[in-house]
């Protein structure tokens, strides 16, 4: 709990606008700007944070990882403040390298970060996860490298049915992610589809780090949080014989709101850490 509170108090520090006798001066974490998306047919938002060292004219070839945050708008302050205190030269922490965070905002979450349609009275727009991850490698993330100066190096950040997505992401031996970290994945909504992927995953998946975070759903919702969780653990890691790249750790202090900050930092510790 203190590392929780340490966390939270350096993201409200961080999010701050601070003022000098008459002067006031605000503190800017990130700016905005709007992709034209062909494969979705639809402009998208996106959040952007650079980190301290990118204006520096003395770091004018460096170069930084991109970090890919899924429900954007709910997460972005949280992600810039927990990475900006785990990574500046300002806290000479060195947990993790100063990246690029580039937060997507939702249009229609039930539609992108899901594989499969649920049954259900009215019309619905499920099942364009796929659709939605050639969004981000296609289109996105080539839009970001040309922009801005980045490494090859790539995260892919999300939480319920955006860690449903990432987990999906992780599974394809095609993505074009380095590391994921899945915060309590909404696995309920495709568990079978998600069963058959494990079946076939590939030594390119495996070779790549995953953290799965699990919230403590309550008694009544264990069985379809935390049980399904540890199962498709045990799953993955059977698939090999090799030292497995994959963590997963029980929040039984947090629920599934608020699982999310203690779990990026975490996670992040976690896939920054040397093997």
């Amino acid at each position: 709990m203190r590392t929780l509170t340490f966390v939270a108090l350096c993201i409200l520090l961080f999010g701050a606008q601070t003022a000098f006798g008459q002067n006031k001066r605000d503190i800017i974490i990130g700016s905005q700007f709007i992709i034209k998306s062909t494969i979705l047919d639809e402009e998208r938002t996106c959040l952007i944070s650079i980190p301290d060292s990118y204006n520096d004219s003395t770091q004018v070839a460096k170069k930084y990882p991109i970090i890919i945050l899924l429900d954007g708008y709910t997460h972005f302050k949280t992600a810039s403040g927990i990475v900006h205190f785990m990574s500046s030269n300002r806290n000479r922490n060195n947990l993790m390298p100063e990246s690029i965070i580039i937060a997507i905002e939702n249009v229609d979450r039930e539609r992108d970060f899901t594989f499969t349609k649920i049954k259900t009275k009215r019309p619905n727009t499920m099942g364009g996860g796929r659709n939605f991850l050639n969004f981000i490698e296609k289109e996105l993330i080539p839009y970001v490298d040309k922009k801005y100066r980045t490494k090859p190096s790539k995260t892919l950040i999300g939480h319920s049915l955006g860690g449903l997505l990432t987990l999906n992401s992780y599974l394809d031996k095609s993505s074009v992610f380095n590391a994921y970290i899945s915060i309590d994945p909404s696995i309920w909504w495709s568990e079978e589809m998600m069963k058959n992927k494990v079946d076939s995953i590939s030594k390119i998946s495996l070779g790549k780090k995953l953290y799965i975070a699990t919230a403590n759903q309550g008694d009544t919702n264990y069985e379809r949080n935390k049980k399904r969780h540890d199962h498709l653990y045990k799953l993955i890691t059977k698939k090999t014989k090799e030292p497995t790249n994959i963590e997963i750790k029980y929040f039984d202090k947090e629920n599934h709101r608020s699982v999310p900050l203690i779990a990026l930092y975490e996670g992040l510790l976690y896939i920054n850490q040397e093997n």
